[in-house]
């Protein structure tokens, strides 16, 4: 059974090793980080002494997915903007070796049932790039809906459109 558990400055020596490639990596956290691969120190700096770079105090929640055997898979949530009605997933990641199991679905279903019932939030967002199919396909089959493509970012020379995602609460409920 999976359950979600508040980030600890551990889960990220399991956490960095999960990224094969600088483009997998760079599908994960775009330019959020300065040098790939990452260490634990320069996660948990981003995400601890630098609040993941949000501006507000109380507004970056780093959470950790896991199972009887670990951890599975880790995502962040934040307001947009500020505004606490509008919860944005991110960082989305599971363990290598568990991709295309379903872990990712359920991750996303529990993050969503977070942001609805605990949080009492009215939307929730989330953006991915359009060449990650297997994210995209993950967050349709929780439930998230396309609703635009947001700016594109140049990788090696390539460009990567993000497709944002949304959810409402309504629609959460209705499913739910």
């Amino acid at each position: 059974m999976l359950y979600l558990r508040q980030y600890k400055r551990d889960d990220a020596k399991v956490i960095v090793n999960w990224f094969e490639s600088e483009t997998e990596f760079r599908k994960w956290s775009s330019d959020r980080f300065d040098s790939y691969p990452i260490t634990q120190e320069d996660m948990n700096y981003k995400y601890i002494d630098c609040n993941g770079d949000c501006a507000e105090k109380d507004n970056f929640y780093p959470m950790t997915a896991c199972d009887d055997d670990g951890i599975v898979g880790h995502f962040i949530l934040r307001y947009v903007d500020g505004d606490p009605r509008v919860l944005r997933i991110g960082f989305v990641v599971v363990d290598n070796k568990r991709r295309g199991m379903g872990y990712g679905t359920q991750m996303i279903k529990l993050a969503l049932d977070y942001i609805f019932r605990i949080a009492g939030a009215k939307k929730a967002t989330i953006g991915v790039f359009d060449n990650n199919p297997s994210a995209h396909g993950c967050y349709k089959s929780a439930g998230f809906k396309d609703v635009s493509y947001g700016k594109a970012w140049e990788f090696n020379g390539e460009n990567w459109r993000v497709i944002e995602m949304e959810m409402h609460r309504e629609e959460y409920f209705r499913g739910n």
